[in-house]
């Protein structure tokens, strides 16, 4: 078998929490202590993320998405080749060390996305960037962590909890869209999209576009 090679180490602003970026052969992964949070080889949910929010703002003008985490890339590519020429997609990430791997080591799984004119990158978190905005987004993907049952950082669970839900609510355009993926279902985080006046859609995909690996929870809010 391949042994895995350590690529780097970056510590996650504000937190204990140290990512590690490994390659087996030509399979990456970021691992958080002994968990994987992303792999090169199960990205289909990460593309159904994009896809499923993008379908649902077909024939709109003047798009403009923001991304919060930019992980492998998938969710940025999947974006891109569903929007307009004249879209422009903001991606927040938080550890700038995952950007320098991204024009790195894993420059070719990114395929040149990052350098779309439609694309900005700011390395930040996507929380700032939620609750400075009023209306500015017709949708909102949210990549962060392993969902709203956080993992690595315990200040994500603040764009999950009510007061963040609001937040991402009067950041978007009416009838805009926050999607947010999980690692796994969570009926609790479904009352409270509800309960923050949103139309809930749950979306499963498998890790693996061919059926295969675990079925991770994407939820489409829309809002009223």
């Amino acid at each position: 078998m391949i042994p895995w090679v350590h690529l780097g180490s970056a510590q996650i602003p504000d937190s204990d929490t140290e990512l590690r970026l490994m390659r087996r052969g030509e399979e990456f992964s970021i691992m958080s202590g002994g968990i994987e949070l992303m792999n090169s080889r199960m990205s289909n949910s990460e593309k159904v993320l994009a896809s499923a929010a993008c379908e649902r703002l077909a024939g709109r003008g003047n798009l403009r998405i923001l991304i919060g985490g930019l992980g492998m890339g998938f969710t940025l590519r999947a974006a891109l080749a569903e929007l307009p020429p004249q879209a422009q997609v903001v991606v927040a990430e938080l550890v700038p060390a995952v950007v320098a791997w991204a024009r790195g080591p894993m420059a070719h799984i990114f395929d040149g996305s990052l350098e779309d004119p439609r694309v900005s990158v700011e390395e930040t978190d996507v929380g700032p960037l939620i609750s400075g905005a009023t209306g500015a987004y017709d949708a909102i993907l949210l990549d962060v962590d392993n969902g709203p049952g956080g993992l690595s950082r315990e200040e994500n669970d603040s764009l999950y909890s009510l007061d963040g839900l609001r937040a991402a609510a009067k950041a978007l355009k009416p009838g805009g869209l926050l999607a947010v993926w999980s690692s796994g279902p969570s009926n609790e985080f479904a009352r409270r999209l509800r309960t923050t006046g949103y139309q809930v859609e749950e979306v499963r995909a498998h890790a693996n576009r061919k059926g295969k690996g675990a079925r991770h929870v994407i939820w489409i809010a829309t809002k009223a």
